[in-house]
């Protein structure tokens, strides 16, 4: 058994006008944008699939401009988060995994189910809701992580219920969103989101180091001890994990240049 996970650092989309001066090269097609940036990266987080559905032909063509080893990591449908009551989104969670998603083979990663800033926890309700995340479609395993923005998540039967369920919680580094740290499954998933536009690679050369450090501790089995926990005294399996880690909202425009020094302190 390997000791450690793959660990991939990546950015939101591949679409953004200011990329087309600061990120890819002069005169390049828009159509081989993603071709481009799954050359530098090695995952990308689509926020597209949040706002609308794709066709299988579209998951097909990303699938076939990446190289082996990549990986797309798709924000699930809003429909399905955005509501009173989460043991009702089977209908939405099915209408969502159903849509192509398949067609991206060994290129389709984590899920991430994101729930809005307002969103409070009720325990049974969503209990409901993770007893609805398939693990698996079409034979591909599935892996769901799970984004939540309100401070009523910040208690130790949350984390046990994502325990429970192999779901990780999104590790946010955000300027008013809590953080949640707390290891819950196979795999480890971080947005980082406090980059800045005057720092070319996002983040400065500490912050860069300091998560260069705690993604590797993750994909090693262990927990960070510089990262706030919910519930300190669970000790989670020692397994290897894979780990995702992206560069979103702040800092976009030096986002690409983020994950790749990131991936750079990782794979040097």
């Amino acid at each position: 058994m390997s000791k450690a996970g793959t660990i991939r650092t990546g950015i939101g989309g591949w679409t953004f006008e200011p990329w087309e001066v600061t990120f890819y090269p002069d005169k390049l097609p828009k159509k081989r944008q993603l071709e481009y940036a799954a050359s530098k990266l090695k995952v990308i987080e689509v926020n597209g699939t949040y706002y609308g559905s794709q066709k299988p032909e579209t998951f097909a063509k990303w699938a076939s401009e990446v190289p082996e080893g990549f990986i797309f990591s798709l924000k699930a449908s809003r429909f399905t988060t955005n509501r009173k009551v989460l043991a009702e989104a089977g209908p939405s969670i099915d209408k969502f995994l159903s849509q192509g998603l398949a067609e991206l083979g060994e290129h389709l990663g984590p899920l991430l189910w994101q729930f809005a800033p307002t969103k409070r926890f009720e325990p049974e309700d969503f209990e409901a809701f993770l007893q609805l995340l398939p693990a698996e479609l079409s034979g591909l395993p599935l892996r769901h992580v799970v984004e939540v923005r309100h401070d009523s998540f910040k208690v130790p039967e949350f984390v046990e219920l994502l325990a429970k369920y192999n779901v990780a919680p999104v590790c946010a580094e955000h300027a008013e969103y809590p953080m949640i740290a707390d290891v819950t499954a196979d795999f480890a998933y971080a947005r980082l989101q406090k980059g800045s536009d005057a720092i070319k690679t996002c983040y400065s050369e500490d912050e860069l180091q300091a998560w260069s450090d705690r993604l590797r501790i993750w994909s090693e089995g262990g927990v960070p001890d510089d990262l706030p926990l919910i519930n300190p005294s669970r000790k989670p399996k020692q397994q290897p994990r894979d780990v995702f880690a992206f560069f979103i909202h702040e800092g976009k425009v030096n986002a690409p240049y983020g994950a790749m020094a990131l991936q750079e302190k990782l794979d040097g």
